[in-house]
């Protein structure tokens, strides 16, 4: 369920956990006062896990270290020829 943030009318701000269904409130559940819900920053996106990166692919291909048409590995001289840039003069 979503967080929301509430402005009271003393202009103190408190989270409270509610459907997505439920309309918004009108009074604070603690204190009585008249409340506004406010637009927050959110959390952000979190994740956990080894995840992925932008890095894990290379034109759109997932690039695990390893030949797409023979399945086998590649050697170390041509992977690291693919990764590194010319350097100018």
């Amino acid at each position: 369920m979503p967080t929301y943030e509430y402005k009271r009318e003393d202009g103190t701000v408190f989270e409270y956990t509610q459907s997505i269904n439920e309309d918004a409130l009108d009074t604070c559940p603690t204190t009585g006062l008249t409340v506004k819900r406010i637009i927050s920053g959110g959390g952000g996106v979190v994740y956990k896990g080894s995840g992925w990166y932008v890095t894990d692919y290379k034109n759109g291909k997932a690039t695990n270290g390893t030949n797409e048409s023979s399945g086998k590995e590649k050697p170390a001289e041509t992977a690291k020829a693919e990764t590194s840039s010319p350097k100018a003069d």
